[in-house]
């Protein structure tokens, strides 16, 4: 079969595209916009990109067109498809019936932490030797790829709430008849297609319909929004983490739980993860992923210390260059409650490392304070939700664990705020400040920066290859301080 899929650089629709083509089908695709790193693996694969969305692509003449839900009426080649009856489905509903029927489905929902706690608990099948497959809304640094196929029974997935095709509203995940599921977390999100936290607690209620008599929910115990869905109607065994009568973490003796911790079920200890992985969110992404692994017979002591080796994703803080001591991290976080626990993450993995000897004096406290690391947070608000200004009240508050702080909001184009940054930005004094200018931005962050400062970029897109330009223009002073430390006036 040829399939044609429009959308096919979006993390699901890029992944459904490379199963396909695993399968055996002949593959192509089209887009606006692309950007790694999507766009690369998907040539990596050979699979044929076609920009934009020419109805000149009906004589590629597709047995199927799989269409993205970033496509919508009004699009010529979605129009060109209907006037002409075209044979056309939703890209979640062909993997639910071309990929996923007959395996047994283990998948990952939440507002936050499916993509992260999708790749771990992959990763877990995978080095209990399960070889699993699955679609993961990003690329797992363990395997490099965003999907795979396999001939194991096994299948991890990404469950997203959001909604499937323009024709059809229920969430992706409706789709995925999952035997295991992992609740991880419910806020409001998406509110280009929700109208309230009540209308995501109904799509999830249907996910849970969805989960047969022997399957299992691995739930949230921490969540009020998610007790809320299970009243609704639960017909599957339950198990919660994050609480201290299901799942949970404890510290050993008087250390920190960062980078090593004792996993306990049921108040006995079971595993013990030493891993380089930050932050008390991650801690709760581990907690889901290893029992959802014990689900299917990967026992908590191995999975615990196959976290250990896990190498996270792209993305998720991850280090995209050093120049003259200055870190700069890349990081997918978009929401408030992400980009607050990501800071915080940050921050500890930095006290962590920070030597603070007991016997120093008042000055050399307060000087070790003054050479303590910065964090410099770079910020693009582009998602939906937040170009429509629904969660921009509290964006102030989550970026308060920052030291600096530089937002980017585009003038004018689809990413473009409808409503004014350096206005909401201004509770944090003059710490931060907004930008409609890329390049004045990285100048901007470039002329503050100094050695040991850590560069935290977060959005959702590509942010117009802001990591990059960030690291040339560091290197570009660096080498000019060093030209001038080199020959003085």
């Amino acid at each position: 079969m040829h399939i044609h899929i429009l959308g096919i650089c979006g993390t699901f629709m890029g992944g459904l595209a490379v199963l396909a083509r695993e399968s055996g089908h002949r593959v192509t695709g089209c887009d606006a916009g692309v950007y790694p790193p999507m766009s690369t693996q998907l040539q990596a694969q050979g699979i044929e990109l076609i920009e934009g969305y020419d109805v000149d692509q009906l004589d590629l003449k597709p047995d199927l067109f799989v269409i993205g839900n970033v496509i919508s009426r009004g699009n010529p080649l979605m129009e060109a498809i209907l006037d002409r009856g075209q044979p056309y489905t939703s890209g979640p509903q062909w993997l639910g019936e071309h990929v996923l029927a007959g395996k047994w489905v283990l998948a990952v929902a939440g507002t936050h932490g499916k993509t992260t706690t999708s790749a771990m608990l992959a990763w877990l099948l995978e080095d209990a030797g399960l070889n699993p497959g699955f679609l993961i809304g990003g690329v797992p640094l363990n395997f490099g790829v965003s999907a795979r196929l396999t001939d194991s029974s096994f299948f991890v997935i990404e469950a997203d709430e959001y909604d499937t095709a323009f024709f059809d509203k229920r969430s992706k995940f409706v789709h995925y008849r999952p035997r295991t599921a992992v609740l991880n977390n419910l806020e409001f999100d998406h509110a280009d297609i929700f109208p309230d936290l009540a209308a995501i607690e109904t799509q999830f209620h249907h996910l849970v319909r969805t989960v047969p008599h022997v399957g299992r929910l691995l739930v949230n115990g921490r969540e009020t929004a998610l007790e809320r869905v299970l009243a609704r109607g639960c017909w599957s065994e339950v198990e919660h983490f994050g609480v201290a009568t299901g799942w949970h973490a404890s510290a050993q003796g008087e250390q920190s739980l960062e980078g090593r911790f004792d996993v306990a079920w049921q108040n006995q200890v079971v595993g013990c993860v030493d891993w380089d992985v930050q932050g008390e969110h991650n801690r709760l992404n581990a907690l889901a992923a290893l029992a959802a692994a014990r689900h299917v017979g990967v026992p908590p002591e191995q999975a615990a210390a196959a976290l250990g080796r896990f190498r996270n994703v792209k993305r998720r803080m991850e280090v995209r260059g050093r120049v003259n001591d200055i870190t700069v991290y890349d990081d997918f976080a978009h929401h408030p409650t992400a980009i607050k626990t990501t800071l915080d993450g940050l921050r500890a993995r930095l006290r962590d490392a920070a030597d603070a000897p007991s016997t120093a004096s008042k000055v050399d406290a307060q000087q070790s304070n003054a050479r303590a690391p910065r964090i410099l947070a770079v910020l693009e608000p582009r998602s939906n939700t937040m170009k429509l200004g629904v969660m921009k009240a509290a964006l102030s508050d989550s970026l308060s664990g920052a030291d600096l702080i530089f937002g980017y909001g585009a003038a004018s184009g689809r990413d473009a705020l409808g409503w004014n940054l350096s206005e909401t930005l201004s509770p944090l004094g003059q710490r931060a400040a907004a930008f409609d200018d890329l390049d004045t931005l990285v100048s901007a962050v470039c002329a503050a920066a100094r050695p040991g400062d850590q560069i935290l970029v977060m959005s959702n897109g590509g942010f117009g290859g802001v990591h990059q330009k960030l690291l040339d223009a560091l290197a570009g002073s660096a080498a000019v301080s060093a030209a001038v430390r080199a020959h003085p006036a």
